[in-house]
Order: C-alpha cells, then sequence, then structure tokens
C-alpha cells in the first residue's frame, strides 16, 4: 500500500510549543520508537530505491519496506509492512525485495539506527481524517548522530490537499518548511561524505505518464532539490549550495513554461515569484564568481563585506 503524507521540518522550541498548544490538544499516544536499518555491505537495497527497517515499539516489532527510487513521490510512498517475530530481517513474497533480489538475508547488516520520541494526534480537516505525529530523535550511524525535529501528517481517509490545509493552520502558529528527507535518507547520509550541495537527481519519465503526471514529477525533483540546498545555504552560506539553489529554480521556472498549456492562471503568480527568489540569490552568486577571481586585498575585503549583506538578504527572503 501507498502512504500519503506531509513532512514539516521545524525547530525544537517550535515543536513543542506547537505540541502544548490548545490547537493540537492533548496527544492520544507517546510512543518510543526504535528503528534498525538493514542493507548489504555495498548499499544495494538503498542504490535500487528501497529501505529495510525493523521497527520496535514497546514489545511489538514491525518489519517495513518502503520504496524511495526516483519513481517514488515526494509525499506518496509505496511501503509493505509485517509482523517481526526477530531482530532478523525476513524476505519472503509480502514485499517486492524477494523477486527484485533473491535470497540476500545472510548479506545483510546494520547500517543505523533512529531513535524516536513520538507524540500522535488525530485530527480532522475539513473531510479529511488526519494522523499527527510530532517526531523528535536522533539518527545514528556509527560514531556520527544527527538530531532531527520534524510534524509527520499522514493522511487516514480524505482528499490529500487536506494536508497542506492543516499545514497550513500550524504554519500559523509556528514557522515550519515542508520536509523532503526521510529518516532513512538521513541516515544514510550520515554513512557518506559530508555534502556541500545537492544537485538535481535523475527523473524516470516512463512513457506511460501523461503529460500532468510528467509534470507532477519535474515539478517535485525541483522542489526537493531546492529544499535540500535551502537548508545547506542557511546551515552553512555556502557559494554551492547558493548555486544549486538557483539552479532548482532556474529548472522549476523552465518547468512553468514548457508545460504552461496545462497550468491554471497560478501558473504566472508561481513563475514571478519564483523569478523574484532568483534575482534576490543573483547578487550573491555574482559576487561568490568574483571572490574566486579576486586576490587578497583591500577589494576583497570589500567584496566579502557586501557578501554577507546579501547572504542576509537571502535569509531574510527566505523567512
Amino acid at each position: 500500500m501507498a502512504e500519503i503524507e506531509l513532512k514539516l521540518e521545524i525547530s525544537p522550541a517550535d515543536l513543542e510549543k506547537i505540541a502544548l498548544s490548545s490547537f493540537l490538544g492533548q496527544p492520544a499516544a507517546t510512543l518510543e520508537l526504535h528503528s534498525v536499518y538493514f542493507d548489504t555491505g555495498d548499499c544495494q537495497l538503498f542504490d535500487n530505491g528501497f529501505t529495510l527497517r525493523i521497527r520496535r515499539s514497546g514489545t511489538k516489532s514491525i518489519q517495513t519496506v518502503k520504496a524511495t527510487g526516483s519513481n517514488a513521490s515526494l509525499f506518496a510512498r509505496s511501503e509493505w509492512e509485517t509482523p517481526a517475530k526477530t531482530n532478523t530481517p525476513v524476505f519472503d513474497y509480502n514485499s517486492p525485495l524477494l523477486n527484485r533480489f533473491g535470497p540476500i538475508e545472510r548479506d545483510l547488516v546494520v547500517q543505523f539506527e533512529v531513535v524516536t520520541n513520538r507524540r500522535i494526534w488525530n485530527m480532522t480537516e475539513g473531510a479529511a481524517s488526519i494522523e499527527v505525529a510530532a517526531d523528535s530523535g536522533t539518527v545514528i550511524a556509527g560514531d556520527r548522530q544527527a538530531p532531527f525535529h520534524e510534524i509527520e501528517l499522514e493522511l487516514k481517509g480524505g482528499e490529500p490537499r487536506q494536508l497542506f490545509a492543516l499545514a497550513r493552520k500550524i504554519d500559523a502558529i509556528v514557522p515550519v518548511k515542508i520536509g523532503v528527507q526521510s529518516k532513512s535518507e538521513r541516515g544514510y547520509r550520515l554513512l557518506s561524505a559530508m555534502r556541500s550541495a545537492a544537485k538535481a537527481e535523475t527523473i524516470d519519465l516512463e512513457p506511460r505518464l501523461n503529460a500532468g503526471e510528467s509534470f507532477r514529477m519535474i515539478a517535485l525533483s525541483c522542489f526537493r532539490q531546492f529544499r535540500l540546498n535551502e537548508t545547506l545555504l542557511l546551515q552553512r552560506g555556502n557559494a554551492a549550495s547558493l548555486h544549486q539553489a538557483r539552479v532548482a529554480l532556474r529548472r522549476l521556472r523552465s518547468a512553468l513554461s514548457l508545460f504552461k498549456p496545462l497550468l491554471d492562471e497560478n501558473a504566472r503568480r508561481f513563475s514571478d515569484e519564483l523569478r523574484w527568489l532568483a534575482n534576490t540569490f543573483g547578487e550573491a552568486r555574482n559576487l561568490d564568481v568574483l571572490l574566486l577571481k579576486v586576490a587578497d586585498g583591500e577589494l576583497r575585503e570589500k567584496l566579502e563585506t557586501a557578501r554577507k549583506s546579501a547572504n542576509g538578504g537571502i535569509v531574510e527572503a527566505l523567512a
């Protein structure tokens, strides 16, 4: 089955604020989740678009396989769940892994773990039923760790657009950003070298897709690239993430132009806003290029001062 969810990234303080607010009320449940992710030593599962975990909550354990490949939507991913009797993964025909990879259970090793404190609320938005989960936790891969704080809105019944309606209400109380990284992706990133920017990922447009579905995949890919670089840009303010964020905006504006006959009047508004944001990035990008060509001295100091000011404008625009 496919789960449809919207992930919201949030600061630790704001997560507590919304969790304790009258908007959500008392949580229906509070859980301690311990997830162990498995893969082969050379990460065959992840490289081919799948993750495999066993999650324990109390005395209950569930094995979950998720599709994460380039054709998996940002908001809807196929998943297969089965009860886990042991801490060792089992390949059977309840998921696609056995058909895809054969009996490779003996090649699986623990790659990383995720410890999560989760509070759950059951909400309604319009005619939709939505499970709201406030997660705080840590991804652990060997001696490397990464904390995370996020809200997951999972559609239990109704229209997916209601997820965004509820997200807007949350954003009116505390600032949030749409999240594009799963917990598993955070773990796999800990296994590799820290990156300074995120380039565009491959998009597999299959012949069976119509133009609308193709546009959706392209737009989501552009949005994901932008959000990954926005996070890096706000954390480090480096030239590479700024450049790739501009690339993502340019790709998305090109898609809006190419698919214009399919889109409504909102497309022009989006394109104008994206142009404004790209222009806001432009001054800083030009200064980055100049700084690569200027030696130490008075001119470089002036350019670095101007670059710092331009970066402040970017932070303000993104907020």
